[in-house]
């Protein structure tokens, strides 16, 4: 008889602990799935996996004398009232030169709009050896309503492309971008990255 009271006390003690032990898990495995995403970026930014370019501080010392055609695609997600494209639809470098092509972006809605352009390479293959040395994707843009903005993108082709099984045989890379609408203060177009902003005459 002396023994019945202490088995609820020991249950609840037990049952506390399967509690705490389910929010450890959850809290677990929320911290590894946001870490996961830079992880992951970085992994992409390494390998050139999923079509992701390379970021450089200079340029090749090496031009090939074969050409690659490069074509450019330009998409703007919801949330962004922006007229997005290319100057030129395609180019076609020797593979190693170091060349410059140029981006517009003009704000169409009547409010300050901020946006982050994510990029990618196809086929995936040629992500590792497409090299930006300058791209209006390494920071957020900030258009005034109706303002237009001229950006830059400077890369290269690494001329070690014509080596590797998997890439000897590209003649076609396809650099892509989209703008994402991204939350925060919004100052006036800054520029950065070689940007340069003009205004829309009205």
């Amino acid at each position: 008889m002396s023994d019945s009271p202490a088995a609820p006390k020991k249950q609840g003690r037990n049952n506390g602990a399967v509690v705490m032990m389910c929010l450890s898990f959850v809290f677990g495995m929320g911290a590894m799935s946001y870490a996961a995403v830079p992880l992951y970026r970085i992994f992409c930014q390494v390998t050139g996996y999923n079509g992701t370019t390379q970021r450089v501080d200079q340029v090749s010392s090496v031009v090939l004398d074969r050409t690659m055609r490069v074509t450019f695609d330009a998409n703007v997600a919801p949330g962004l009232q922006w007229d997005f494209k290319p100057v030129e639809r395609e180019v076609n470098p020797k593979i190693g030169e170091t060349i410059q092509v140029n981006f517009t972006a003009e704000n169409r809605s009547n409010e300050t709009q901020r946006g982050q352009a994510v990029f990618n390479v196809t086929p995936g293959e040629a992500g590792v050896y497409f090299n930006k040395v300058q791209c209006f994707c390494f920071t957020e843009t900030d258009l005034k309503p109706g303002e237009k903005l001229d950006m830059p993108v400077v890369f290269y082709i690494d001329p070690e492309i014509v080596k590797a099984v998997e890439s000897k045989n590209i003649h076609t890379v396809t650099l892509s971008y989209t703008f994402y609408p991204k939350e925060g203060p919004k100052p006036l177009a800054s520029n950065e990255g070689g940007a340069v902003k003009s205004e829309k005459k009205l």
